[in-house]
């Protein structure tokens, strides 16, 4: 009698299902992997906007305080400033914006820009709000470290470490002084012409200048500002050497041999 041969026995099933179940295994780790790498991602996105924003309010903050700082960046303030020879300067920063107060730095004081605001009868005041409302109106990009009123009054608009939009080139290594006048003559009333002289000479002591360094818009551009000392170079001649003498006084009040 013919025996049957014997079939095969297996001790265990074949591998197929266990090879399914290790490439689903791996699968899964590799989605956990890819959701872990994209949280990862997230978080630290929120974290960069988290970070930029208290940045940005942080400089708000300061940018909001009173300016008081000179070159060696000691705290002052107007009437410090007036007993080293300044008139007295109403501090009203404007509120940074694109249009007037960028806050981008000065590379250096190395000249003092005089300029005249064309636009008679206009007080220090009208002048200095017209630069912030520039932030809403964006009608133009232009602005000035100081303001002198018609009455001699003096505003501060923008830190003396920040460009403003007055020089043209010069705008990055000047500082500017817009001078308000009752005409279209452009001269300046004597309330204004001596508290340009104090600030322009003032300026000139505590950053290390000299009355060459005291320029006008038309030296830089060709532009009729100050109208009337374009039109009158011996008045302008006349402003420089009072500048000057006011610059040796200061010097000394400050302590600069």
């Amino acid at each position: 009698m013919k025996r049957k041969s014997a079939r095969p026995s297996f001790s265990r099933r074949p591998s197929f299902n266990k090879r399914e179940k290790t490439d689903k295994g791996g699968r899964i780790r590799q989605r956990n992997q890819r959701l872990a790498l994209l949280v990862l991602l997230l978080l630290l996105v929120v974290t960069g906007v988290v970070i930029l924003m208290v940045r940005k309010g942080q400089k708000q903050e300061e940018s909001a305080e009173t300016f008081q700082e000179t070159n060696d960046h000691t705290n002052y303030g107007p009437e410090e400033w007036m007993s080293q020879g300044a008139p007295y300067i109403d501090v009203q920063l404007l509120t940074p914006n694109e249009y007037s107060r960028p806050q981008l730095p000065l590379n250096g004081a190395d000249y003092i820009a005089i300029h005249y605001t064309a636009n008679p009868g206009a007080t220090a005041q009208n002048n200095r709000d017209y630069f912030e409302n520039l932030s809403i109106s964006h009608e133009a990009k232009v602005s000035s470290h100081f303001v002198v009123g018609l009455e001699g009054e003096v505003i501060q608009c923008i830190p003396t470490s920040e460009m403003s939009y007055a020089t043209n080139s010069r705008n990055v290594d000047s500082i500017s002084i817009e001078c308000c006048h009752k005409d279209d003559t452009g001269v300046f009333e004597q309330e204004t012409y001596d508290s340009v002289v104090k600030l322009a000479a003032w300026l000139c002591a505590r950053f290390g200048l000299t009355s060459e360094q005291v320029i006008r818009h038309y030296d830089v551009t060709g532009k009729e500002c100050p109208k009337y000392y374009v039109d009158h170079p011996d008045a302008w001649e006349q402003m420089k050497a009072d500048i000057n003498a006011q610059i040796t006084i200061d010097q000394g009040l400050m302590g600069i041999s």
